[in-house]
């Protein structure tokens, strides 16, 4: 059986979990070579693996010869800049999310890739959800009429100050770019588009350390509008316990829900606008079908990285190619910068004045904050 070469930058907990994923078999078209680490005491985790070569600088692996693509696991900043020298190589790169922390890294990023004639994705694990494609196949096939409305309450991403205490680049503009926005929430964002398409512009409203001693943003409430005047709430937080997880999509010819592992539909046997125009009482309601869906969700990671293999062997299509991870970011980096004007921030977003407003944030930073 063909397989690809694989290098992971970042031997951290992502990178660790994905080397032991291909280990154990779950990623068969993937065949890791080597590994790399600014940290030697990370290598260690491969010592036992005599076939993996172990670097601490990322231009001698890809200089190495010894791989074909490269995952990258590393904080947010450093994205882009390992995934240009791998383009510059004709290396495929598979990156974390987010793919950089601001809208032009990223389009620069696909450009690169796209002139290098090599394969570029994102680790948008959830997508491999069957209830959120089941989401996706019912609303972009017009089943559930137009887009009415978007509500997710996305609060389980709860963490402790002993999380952020872990690392001295977690949680801090200069480290990461961002807080809950950028770490955890990326995967929703990223399924917010997937399944409803990109919003026209949104207004946004962060609390930046409200819950944690942070300098960046742990709590956010994002309301968003779309051309055909459909609105979004979105509402995240690491700083909310139990929290919860609940995507309800509305539209002219039902309703969807997604919680505790069930995706629940309402199909409206007449579409709501023609009812509401045609029905002759006042205080009726249009009938409707109730189906559901129940489906585990699967080890995603493994599952990204060997269509990210297949696409490479077979030119078969990735989870999500890498000028997907613009979507999300987009929806992100207007979220900030409507949040820091306290205005609405349209998308695709002012980028220079997103970038202006960053870049005083990494240089003003308080580096005791935390």
């Amino acid at each position: 059986m063909k397989k690809i070469r694989l290098g992971i930058v970042g031997m951290g907990n992502m990178g660790t979990g994905h080397f032991y994923n291909v280990f154990e078999g779950k990623s068969p078209s993937v065949e890791i070579t080597a590994v790399c680490d600014i940290n030697p005491e990370k290598l260690e985790r491969a010592k036992e693996y005599p076939n993996v070569e172990r670097f601490t600088e990322c231009a001698k692996m890809l200089d190495s010869g010894l791989v074909d693509a490269v995952l990258i696991a590393v904080p947010h900043y450093d994205h882009p800049t390992i995934a240009m020298e791998c383009f510059k190589r004709r290396i495929h790169v598979l990156t974390e999310k987010p793919a950089g922390v601001y809208a032009r890294q990223v389009r620069e990023m696909n450009e690169a890739a796209e002139k290098s004639g090599v394969k570029f994705g994102i680790m948008f694990n959830q997508r491999t959800n069957p209830l959120y494609a089941k989401a996706r196949e019912i609303v972009q096939s017009g089943k559930l009429g137009e887009l009415k409305r978007m509500v997710w309450i996305i609060t389980n991403w709860y963490r402790t100050q002993a999380y952020y205490n872990s690392g001295s680049w977690r949680a801090t503009w200069n480290g990461e770019g961002g807080g809950v926005l950028l770490n955890q929430a990326p995967h929703n964002l990223d399924l917010w588009q997937w399944i409803c398409g990109m919003p026209k512009r949104v207004r946004a409203f962060c609390d930046f350390g409200k819950y944690h001693d942070i300098g960046v943003e742990d709590d956010v409430t994002i309301f968003g509008e779309y051309e055909n005047g459909a609105t979004a709430t979105f509402i995240t937080t690491t700083g909310e316990a139990p929290g919860t997880n609940r995507l309800e999509i509305s539209g002219d010819k039902g309703k969807i829900v997604i919680e505790q592992g069930k995706l629940c539909w309402w199909k409206l046997a007449v579409a709501e606008r023609e009812f509401c125009f045609t029905a002759t009482e006042g205080f009726i309601a249009p009938e409707c079908e109730y189906e559901e869906f129940t489906a585990p969700a699967p080890e995603g990671h493994p599952q990204v990285l060997e269509a990210f293999a297949q696409s490479i062997l077979n030119d078969t299509e990735m989870i999500a190619e890498g000028k997907e991870g613009l979507n999300s970011l987009s929806i992100s980096n207007a979220a900030y910068l409507s949040a820091w004007t306290d205005d609405w921030a349209n998308i695709p977003t002012d980028e220079p004045l997103f970038e202006k407003y960053l870049h005083e944030l990494c240089k003003n930073e308080d580096r005791s904050k935390k």
